[in-house]
C-alpha cells in the first residue's frame, strides 16, 4: 500500500484553490464562473466569419457544432457538417506520431526522439510533415502535440508521446510543433491538459460490485502549477494552438473537463486562449456543469462506447433543453460556436480544396477494432489515398538526430568496416507480430511484442506502418560484412552462444522498452531479461555496444562493464529505425542528441512512485490521491537538490567529435527592468500578459569544434535564482535557452540566447503574478545540466 502524504497549506493558498487546511484534506478547486469568450485575438477576420455563421444557427445546429458523434468517415471524432451554411464538419484524427487510422501513411519518430534532437527546426518540419498527411487524408484535427504527462514519473506510460520533463524545452518543442501542423493547415491540440502523469487510474474505473471509482486526483500547487505543467501549455497558447485538450484525470479534486479552476481562470483567463476547449475521450463527466467551467466539444459524444450509436450524450439535445430551460445561457453556447468555428476558417479548411476524407479510413478503422466490413454491408474498400510523399527522409533524419551517444571507449564507434559482426537482442530483427500493434488490448502482456524493432509505443498515440526498417535488416544492406546474429533474449539470457563463431569483431546489442497508453511501466530496466542479454554477450564480445530503443528512463546496469564500450539510446524512432541507427553506427551521421531526462544510477535516485491503491481502500474515489509534494523538483532539478550524482545527466551526449567553449559569456542588458512585476494589462493577449515575454537580456557565447570531423552540438544556457530572494522550494539551476549549431573541425560559431521576463521570474502565490526577485541570478552555459563551460551573474533588481 502506497502511503499518501497530506500537504498542509498556508492560509493564502487555500484560499486560492479552495482547500480547508485540516490534516486530512487535499487541495480541492474553486468554481471560477463565468468562462471568458473569445475575442479571435490573432484571428479576427477568421473570427468575424465565425461569428456571422454563429448568427445564422439555430440552437439545434449550435448544439451539434460542439457534440461528437460516431460517423461513417472512419475518423476518431466527428463534428457533423452544416451543409447549408457552408461548415464541412470536422475529422478530428489521432496523432502524435502520425496519423494513427489510416493506410498509406507514415510512422514519425516520437515526441521524445523529436526532444532529444533538441533541434527547433526539424522538430517543426515534423510537425509540419505530420500535418501534410493529416490534410492528404481529409483530417481537420490533429490530436496532438503532447505536454501532459510532463514526464513527473519516469515510468510513465505516454511521457514517450511528448518530449521531456524539463518545461522549457517542453514548451519549445509545442510551440516548434503546433506551428509546423498549423502551417499546413491542419488544427493542432494541446494535450493533456492537465495534471496528466500516471495512466494507473487516469480516468476511474467501475468495480465488480458496481461501484463507481473516481480517477487519479492529481494535486498541484499553485507555484507548481504556474512553473511547471502550465509553463507548456502557455508556449502551446501563444503559439496559436487550435484547440486543448482536457484530460481524463481530476485536479485538486475536480475532473479536468469540468474544473472551471483551470479551464476558465489558468487557460482562457490567464493564458488568453482563444480557440476551444476539447474533451479527451470519453472524459465528460456532465454536461451544464463541465460547459459553464469552460468545455466547448464534447468527445466522442455518446457517453458509452457500449452503444456507438446512441443519442444518449451530456451534450447534444440536453444542450437544446439546457438553453430554452434556462439553465445555460445561449452567449456560453455561442462562445463554444465561435470558438470551435474561427480556427476552422483561420486555416483555410472551409476551402473547397481542402481534401474529403479519404474513404479507406472507416475500412482502416473496422479492421483495427475487428469489425467486419462485409458484415456491416460496406462495398469492397477503396484504394486508400498515399500521403507518405517523401517523408521517409526526413523520419530517417530525425530518427537518427534523436540518437544519444551516451559512451563510446577507445573510439569504438564510429565502425570502421569491421569484417565479423554480431547482431543480438531482441529489437534487432523485423516484426513477427504485424506491423501496427496498438498494446492497449486485454491480451497485452505490458511489455509489448517480443520479437521486432520497436519503433513506436502503444495506444491512441502509435502509428499504423506500411513497413519498417530493421537494424539486422539495414546492417546486412549497409556492409558486406559477415553477420551473425541471436534475436531470441530467453536464449540469449540462458547463456547459450555457442553458435557464435569466431568471435565477432563487433557486438551489436539492442535492447527495448515497451511504453504505452492505458498502464505505466513497472520497471526501470530494458524489457526481457535485457540485464542477462548484455553481460552474457558482453563476456563473449570485449567490444560490445548497446542500442536501447526506449520510452523513457532505464537505469543501465551493465554500464560499466568495460566490454560494453559504447552505448547509444534510439528512444523511439519511426519506421526508419534501422536506416538512421546505422546511418549513426556507421559515421554517416555524427550523433548529436542531448537526454531530454536524466538517468539514474539506481532506481531509488528518483522517488516519485505511481500512485496504485489496492486491497479494499482501492475502491474508495478519496484514496486516489497523487499529492505533488515533491513541488518543481522533478529530473535534474530532484537530482541537484539532492546532490545526487546521476548516471547520465539532463542534457548531456557525447559526438565523434569534440567541442569547447573558446571565451566567457557576454551579457548584454537589452531592456532595464522598473519593476519586480511585469506592466498590469487588461489586453487579452494569448500566451498570457505581453511583457512576460519582452527581452532583457541577451546572452552571447563562442563555440570551438575542436575535433577532426563536423559536427553539431547543442549548448544550453541554465539559469540560478539562488543569488536572489526567491522563496523556498527553487531549484537550484534551470533551462532557459537551447542553440543546436553545426560546426566544421578547427571552427568556431557564435550562439546567442534570449532571456525574457518570464525567463528570470518565479510564480508569486500572493501577488497572484510573475515577479522578479532581488539580487543577483546566475546565468550558466554549457553542453548538459552538469557540464557548465562559462558562467556570469547579472543584478535584476
Amino acid at each position: 500500500m502506497l502511503v499518501m502524504t497530506i500537504r498542509r497549506p498556508s492560509l493564502l493558498v487555500s484560499l486560492l484553490f479552495g482547500v480547508a487546511t485540516a490534516a486530512d484534506t487535499h487541495f480541492t478547486s474553486p468554481e471560477v464562473l463565468p468562462s471568458p469568450e473569445t475575442q479571435g485575438v490573432g484571428w479576427t477576420d477568421a473570427y468575424n466569419k465565425a461569428d456571422g455563421l454563429v448568427s445564422k444557427l439555430t440552437t439545434e445546429q449550435k448544439a451539434s457544432l460542439v457534440t461528437g458523434y460516431y460517423g461513417a468517415t472512419g475518423c476518431n471524432g466527428n463534428i457533423a457538417p452544416i451543409p447549408s451554411l457552408g461548415f464541412g464538419g470536422l475529422c478530428l484524427q489521432d496523432g502524435p506520431v502520425g496519423i494513427r487510422l489510416a493506410d498509406l501513411a507514415n510512422t514519425f519518430p516520437a515526441g521524445l526522439t523529436a526532444a532529444a534532437s533538441w533541434n527547433k527546426d526539424l522538430i517543426y518540419d515534423r510537425g509540419k510533415a505530420i500535418g501534410s498527411e493529416f490534410r492528404g487524408k481529409g483530417a481537420n484535427v490533429m490530436l496532438g502535440p503532447s505536454a501532459g504527462p510532463i514526464g513527473r514519473h519516469p515510468l510513465g506510460g505516454r511521457n514517450w508521446e511528448g518530449f521531456s520533463p524539463d518545461p522549457y524545452l517542453t514548451g519549445v518543442a509545442m510551440s516548434s510543433s503546433i506551428k509546423g501542423i498549423q502551417d499546413a493547415g491542419v488544427q493542432a491540440s494541446a494535450k493533456h491538459f492537465i495534471g496528466n502523469e500516471q495512466e494507473t487510474m487516469r480516468g476511474g474505473s467501475l468495480a465488480a460490485n458496481g461501484t463507481l471509482i473516481d480517477a487519479i486526483s492529481s494535486n498541484i500547487d499553485d507555484r507548481t502549477m504556474h512553473e511547471l505543467y502550465l509553463w507548456p501549455f502557455a508556449d502551446a497558447v501563444k503559439s496559436g494552438v487550435a484547440n486543448v485538450m482536457c484530460s481524463y484525470n481530476r485536479v485538486n479534486q475536480t475532473y479536468s473537463c469540468e474544473n472551471s479552476k483551470i479551464l476558465n481562470e489558468l487557460l482562457k483567463g490567464e493564458l488568453g486562449f482563444q480557440g476551444y476547449v476539447v474533451s479527451d475521450w470519453s472524459a465528460t463527466h456532465s454536461g451544464v456543469k463541465a460547459i459553464t467551467s469552460g468545455l466547448d466539444m464534447n468527445m466522442p459524444g455518446p457517453i458509452s462506447d457500449a452503444d456507438p450509436t446512441s443519442n444518449s450524450t451530456y451534450f447534444g439535445q440536453n444542450i437544446t433543453l439546457a438553453v430554452n430551460n434556462g439553465s445555460l445561457l445561449e452567449e456560453r453556447l455561442d462562445d463554444m460556436a465561435r470558438r470551435v468555428l474561427t480556427p476552422y476558417f483561420f486555416l483555410g479548411q472551409d476551402a473547397a480544396d481542402f481534401p474529403t476524407v479519404d474513404p479507406s479510413t472507416i475500412y482502416v478503422l473496422l479492421q483495427t477494432y475487428g469489425y467486419s466490413a462485409t458484415s456491416l454491408g460496406l462495398p469492397s474498400a477503396p484504394a486508400s489515398r498515399d500521403v507518405r510523399q517523401d517523408h521517409k527522409k526526413l523520419i530517417r533524419k530525425m530518427g537518427a538526430a534523436g540518437v544519444v551517444l551516451l559512451k563510446n571507449t577507445n573510439g569504438t564507434l564510429p565502425l570502421c568496416n569491421p569484417t565479423n559482426i554480431g547482431v543480438f537482442g531482441n529489437s534487432a530483427g523485423d516484426l513477427t507480430d504485424g506491423l501496427y500493434y496498438e498494446g492497449t488490448k486485454a491480451s497485452g502482456t505490458g511489455f509489448g511484442f517480443q520479437q521486432g524493432t520497436l519503433s513506436v509505443g502503444g495506444g491512441s498515440g502509435t502509428g499504423r506502418s506500411t513497413y519498417i526498417m530493421s537494424p539486422l535488416q539495414t546492417i546486412r544492406e549497409r556492409s558486406d560484412a559477415r553477420v551473425q546474429y541471436i534475436l531470441d533474449n530467453e536464449f540469449i539470457a540462458a547463456g547459450d552462444l555457442s553458435s557464435i563463431y569466431p568471435t565477432p569483431d563487433v557486438c551489436l546489442v539492442f535492447l527495448k522498452t515497451w511504453a504505452s497508453e492505458g498502464y505505466d511501466r513497472t520497471s526501470f530496466e530494458n524489457n526481457w531479461d535485457s540485464t542477462a542479454v548484455v553481460n552474457n554477450v558482453a563476456a563473449k564480445c570485449p567490444k560490445t555496444v548497446v542500442i536501447t530503443h526506449s520510452g523513457g528512463v532505464n537505469t543501465m546496469p551493465w554500464a560499466s562493464n568495460p566490454n560494453v564500450t559504447a552505448i547509444l539510446a534510439a528512444h523511439y524512432p519511426g519506421q526508419e529505425s534501422g536506416n538512421s541507427i546505422v546511418d549513426v553506427l556507421y559515421g554517416d551521421v555524427n550523433p548529436s542528441g542531448r537526454l531530454p531526462y536524466t538517468i539514474p544510477a539506481k532506481e531509488g535516485d528518483y522517488d516519485i512512485p505511481i500512485v496504485n491503491v489496492t486491497g479494499p481502500e482501492a475502491l474508495d474515489s478519496s484514496a486516489w490521491q497523487a499529492d505533488f509534494t515533491e513541488g518543481l523538483f522533478i529530473d535534474y532539478r530532484h537530482f541537484d537538490a539532492k546532490n545526487i550524482t546521476p548516471l547520465y545527466e539532463f542534457g548531456y551526449g557525447l559526438s565523434y567529435t569534440t567541442f569547447d567553449v573558446n571565451e566567457p559569456l557576454s551579457i548584454k542588458a537589452i531592456n532595464r527592468i522598473s519593476s519586480a512585476f511585469p506592466l498590469p494589462t487588461n489586453k487579452v493577449t494569448p500566451g498570457g500578459n505581453p511583457d512576460l515575454y519582452t527581452v532583457l537580456y541577451e546572452a552571447a557565447v563562442s563555440v570551438r569544434n575542436t575535433g577532426n570531423v563536423a559536427g553539431a552540438t547543442t549548448l544550453q544556457l541554465y539559469v540560478s535564482l539562488q543569488g536572489t530572494s526567491v522563496p523556498q522550494g527553487t531549484p537550484i539551476r534551470v533551462l532557459r535557452g537551447f542553440e543546436k549549431v553545426d560546426i566544421k573541425p578547427a571552427k568556431s560559431a557564435t550562439v546567442q540566447f534570449r532571456l525574457a521576463r518570464r525567463d528570470l521570474s518565479f510564480w508569486n502565490t500572493t501577488a497572484q503574478d510573475w515577479q522578479i526577485p532581488a539580487g543577483e541570478a546566475t546565468l550558466s552555459l554549457g553542453f548538459s545540466s552538469r557540464d557548465l563551460r562559462s558562467s556570469s551573474k547579472i543584478r535584476l533588481l
